[in-house]
């Protein structure tokens, strides 16, 4: 009897075990049902400022109990656009973008459009902002402002040369500024320009060849971060890292760590994780069909020597 009793009492408690993981399956399969999917794609993830772009995005979205699928577009726009193709084919509920080339996205912009998506701009504008729904990124133009406005402290006069990013608007942004603020005065000269993409090693090759060809240069304004690297990797074997100025934008830990080393004049910090973090509560608003503004300018501020011991070289800001 006890033996039939304890078969009895190990069914009962088997079925509602049974029970218990049907309901937790019906539950979660539910919530999972529930949840939003973001589509995200970047010029490319090897610059670690979109790496933090993209983990302010997720901390907001996951924080929500959403997902966030992020493409690396390597900067090659063809893949781009077939990766924002693809998050529409997932039926993504927004697309965060990075865009590779400001004018050439448009066909994806457009393909978003049709299909309802809406897409939230980050840090470098699109051509056609009537395509997307917010653009959300730093005040690049002050950003060029700021640096040439430091120059005009330390030089009264210079030859300079800007290393950009022809594809990119905010790069283009930050040239425009720098440009504004030594428009009126004749002592300070940009005498070489060269597009670096953004990238180390085409900014080394770059700066050696202007090195070669262009005689005394004084000062040496890169739009970004890992393109002042590449400069000053090109100076130091010139043997003229200490006659040269630097200067680059985005604050990132390791220029700050070459400010800091004497090596680097200043850079125009960005906050990246700010920047991602905007965009991700900003598309909430969008998907509940709230109004918001059409651009969002998130600041930028000056690190140098005289101030980077107060934003630490480690991480960003």
């Amino acid at each position: 009897m006890k033996i039939k009793s304890f078969a009895l009492v190990s069914i009962f408690i088997f079925l509602l075990s049974i029970s218990v993981l049907i309901l937790f399956f019906n539950i979660s399969k539910k919530m999972n049902s529930n949840r939003y999917v973001f589509g995200a794609t970047y010029m490319n993830l090897v610059n670690p400022f979109f790496s933090v772009v993209d983990n302010g995005i997720r901390e907001v979205i996951e924080a929500h109990g959403d997902k966030l699928i992020s493409y690396d577009a390597g900067n090659d726009q063809l893949k781009q656009i077939d990766q924002i193709l693809d998050l529409i084919d997932q039926k993504v509920v927004a697309i965060f973008l990075n865009p590779v080339d400001w004018h050439l996205i448009d066909p994806a912009l457009q393909a978003a459009k049709k299909a309802g998506i809406p897409i939230i701009n980050v840090d470098t504008p699109v051509y056609n902002q009537n395509l997307i729904d917010c653009l959300v990124m730093s005040d690049n133009y002050l950003a060029g402002k700021l640096a040439a406005e430091d120059l005009l402290k330390r030089k009264d006069h210079a030859r300079i040369v800007v290393i950009d990013h022809l594809s990119a608007k905010s790069s283009m942004d930050r040239v425009e500024g720098f440009k504004s603020v030594l428009k009126d005065n004749n002592k300070y000269n940009i005498v070489a320009r060269y597009s670096s993409d953004g990238n180390i090693e085409q900014a080394l090759s770059g700066m050696e060849i202007i090195l070669k060809n262009v005689p005394d240069i004084d000062i040496v304004f890169a739009t970004n971060d890992p393109s002042a690297m590449g400069v000053l990797a090109a100076l130091e074997a010139a043997h003229l890292t200490k006659k040269v100025l630097v200067y680059g934008v985005d604050g990132a830990p390791y220029a700050k760590k070459m400010i800091a080393e004497s090596k680097m004049t200043a850079t125009v910090a960005q906050s990246p994780v700010e920047i991602g973090r905007s965009a991700a509560n900003i598309s909430y608003h969008v998907l509940k069909g709230e109004k918001v503004d059409k651009t969002i300018l998130v600041p930028v501020f000056l690190i140098n020597k005289e101030n980077v011991s107060k934003y630490g070289t480690e991480s960003w800001q």
